[in-house]
């Protein structure tokens, strides 16, 4: 008799403990539940911010095209004609000088824009005038070469290269406009803006003698001097 009082009170205390643990489970089921719930909301709102993000950035991409539109097709800036006089200009150059056209006065400049620094064909261009940068001198004439990049990327490549002319760094773009030379260009249908590679010769009084537009790197600096022996 004790024997089975004993059973019993064990197998109470059994059911007892399942159910206990039955609750428990139910509840940890419950919670997980309410947190994958959370989860799914969150989900939801970060899919939601998404493609808000998305409808944003293509509102946004969708004004930068058009802006970039109007700027390809706005009218070129006039460049200065044949036989006028150039406006004096002031701008940074490498050996951490200033070059202005006042300061050259009495002496031939010759001016060649290049699209930019440590690329195949400026190299060589710079290459082709430093070869016949004595040259140039006898004829009382400075070369300068001149783009878009900025003073340091300037140095290195003149460093690099062993140019015995200075650099000059158009950085804003005014010289560039003023001489007609920033243009729209076509890469494999992708249009952008940059320089189109020209040449200036600018006399001793300061005008504009003689323009190369358009140019092709090979003997075009044997050219230009030619040009310079016969003005």
């Amino acid at each position: 008799m004790a024997k089975k009082t004993k059973a019993k009170n064990t197998l109470k205390k059994t059911i007892s403990k399942i159910g206990k643990t039955t609750q428990t489970t139910k509840k940890n089921i419950k919670k997980g539940m309410a947190k994958m719930g959370k989860a799914k909301t969150a989900k939801s709102k970060k899919s939601t911010l998404k493609k808000a993000a998305k409808t944003v950035a293509k509102k946004v991409i969708a004004k930068v095209k058009a802006v970039k539109e109007k700027i390809i097709v706005s009218p070129q800036t006039p460049s200065i004609p044949l036989g006028a006089h150039v406006p004096n200009f002031e701008i940074p150059a490498t050996g951490g000088k200033r070059v202005s056209l006042e300061s050259l006065k009495g002496k031939n400049v010759v001016l060649y824009f290049y699209p930019k620094d440590a690329t195949p064909g400026c190299t060589i261009e710079g290459h082709e005038f430093t070869k016949l940068y004595p040259e140039f001198a006898k004829e009382n004439t400075e070369v300068f070469g001149i783009s878009r990049d900025d003073l340091s990327s300037h140095e290195k490549f003149k460093s690099k290269e062993g140019y015995c002319f200075d650099l000059l760094s158009d950085e804003k773009g005014e010289l560039s406009e003023a001489f007609g030379v920033w243009k729209e260009k076509n890469n494999y249908g992708k249009k952008y803006m940059g320089i189109e590679r020209s040449t200036f010769l600018i006399d001793a009084n300061g005008i504009l003698k003689h323009e190369w537009r358009r140019v092709k790197v090979d003997g075009h600096a044997q050219e230009v001097l030619e040009t310079v022996k016969t003005k």
